[in-house]
C-alpha cells in the first residue's frame, strides 16, 4: 500500500471527475486487472479501500502497517529465506492459558522457519499448564524450563542462556507476533548486517485483526529514546552482544529492556529501524501497554537506567 502519509490529499469531487474520464476509466480498469495478477484481491481491496479512506480524509493505521497479503505469506513460505537463526526468548509467569496458547501459536505461525522458542517458566503451582501445553505442541524447536521466580530481568536470562540462536529477540508472554515478523527480520538482517534491530508494534486487545493503534516510531533518535523507550518492540539482536554487556540486570526491573538497549547502544550497537508493525502488544489490566500505573515501580527502574546511562564514559 502506499503510505498515507505520504499520498496525495483526495476528495470525492476529485474521484468523481476522474471517474467520468473514459480514459480514467480504462486506465483504472488496466490497473486493476495487473493489480490482481500480481498481488491477488485481497492487495486490490486494500488499494481501493486506501483511496477511498483518502477522498474521506481519514487516515487507517492499516495503511502504513505494510503488512503483507496473504498471498506473500505463501509465498515467503514457498521459499524459505536462509537467514541466521533468531530464538525469541520469553520469561513465564502466571500467564492466561488462552493468553499464553495464542502466543505460542503466533510463534509456531512464523513464515520463517529458522526460529526458537526459549521459554523460562517462573508460574507457581496454579499456572503448571504451561508446561503441560509446551509437552503437547511437541515442536523441537520450542526449548522449555523451569525456574525458580527471581524478577522479570533474571528470568530472561534463564531463557536466553538456553537459546541457540544468532541472534535474540525479546517477547512478552501474551503478545502476538505478526505471521512474517521473525522473516521480515532475518532479511533485514541478511541485508544490513545489522546487530540490534527494531520494528514498528500495534496495540490490541483481543485479536490482531481488530489491533487498535499502531505506534511507528523513528529511525535511531537518542534524544527521543532519553525521553521514553519508543523502541520497545519488536527488538532483535545478536546473542554475542547481548552476552558481552552482561544480559538484563535486576535491579532494572520494571525498565530491564530499556536498560538492555541502552547498554547495547553504549556498547556501540548501532539500532537499525525496521518501519513494519511486526509485534502486537496485549491491552489488559496487568500490562503497560496502557500505561506504567500497572506497575508502579517503572518509572524509577527508567530513572535508574537514565542515571546509569549518562554516568558511562563519552556520555
Amino acid at each position: 500500500n502506499l503510505p498515507a502519509d505520504v499520498a496525495r490529499p483526495d476528495s470525492l469531487g476529485g474521484m468523481a471527475r476522474r471517474l467520468a474520464s473514459p480514459a480514467h476509466l480504462a486506465a483504472l480498469c488496466r490497473w486493476a486487472g495487473d493489480t490482481v495478477r500480481q498481488e491477488g484481491f485481497e492487495q486490490l481491496w486494500r488499494e481501493l479501500d486506501f483511496r477511498v479512506s483518502l477522498a474521506l480524509h481519514k487516515d487507517k493505521w492499516q495503511h502504513r502497517a505494510d503488512q503483507p497479503t496473504r498471498r506473500r505469506l505463501k509465498a515467503q513460505r514457498r521459499k524459505p529465506l536462509n537467514g541466521p537463526k533468531i530464538s525469541l526468548v520469553v520469561p513465564v509467569y502466571n500467564t492466561d492459558p488462552a493468553f499464553f496458547a495464542q502466543m505460542v501459536a503466533s510463534v509456531r505461525g512464523q513464515t520463517y522457519p529458522n526460529w526458537q522458542l526459549v521459554l523460562a517458566d517462573a508460574s507457581d503451582e496454579a499456572h503448571a499448564y504451561v508446561g503441560q501445553l509446551v509437552a503437547a505442541r511437541g515442536d523441537e524447536r520450542i526449548r522449555y524450563t523451569k525456574i525458580e521466580n527471581k524478577g522479570i530481568a533474571a528470568n530472561t536470562n534463564a531463557a536466553a542462556a538456553l537459546a541457540g540462536g544468532e541472534y535474540l529477540a525479546l517477547a512478552d508472554h501474551d503478545d502476538l507476533l505478526a505471521p512474517h515478523a521473525v522473516y521480515a527480520m532475518g532479511r533485514a538482517i541478511r541485508e544490513s548486517g545489522a546487530d540490534f534491530l527494531y520494528s514498528d508494534e500495534a496495540l490490541f486487545e483481543t485479536t490482531m485483526d481488530r489491533a487498535r493503534v499502531a505506534h511507528f516510531k523513528p529511525d535511531f533518535a537518542p534524544e527521543y529514546l532519553l525521553g521514553c523507550n519508543y523502541i520497545c518492540h519488536l527488538a532483535v539482536f545478536r546473542r554475542s552482544l547481548f552476552e558481552q554487556v552482561g544480559g538484563e540486570r535486576g535491579e532494572c526491573d520494571g525498565a530491564q529492556d530499556y536498560d538492555l538497549f541502552w547498554r547495547l547502544i553504549d556498547a556501540g550497537a548501532k539500532p537499525y529501524h525496521l518501519p513494519q508493525v511486526l509485534y502486537y502488544w496485549r491491552v489488559h489490566a496487568g500490562s503497560t501497554s496502557g500505561g506504567d500505573g500497572a506497575k508502579p515501580y517503572v518509572q524509577a527502574a527508567g530513572l535508574q537506567t537514565l542515571a546509569d546511562h549518562l554516568a558511562r564514559p563519552g556520555q
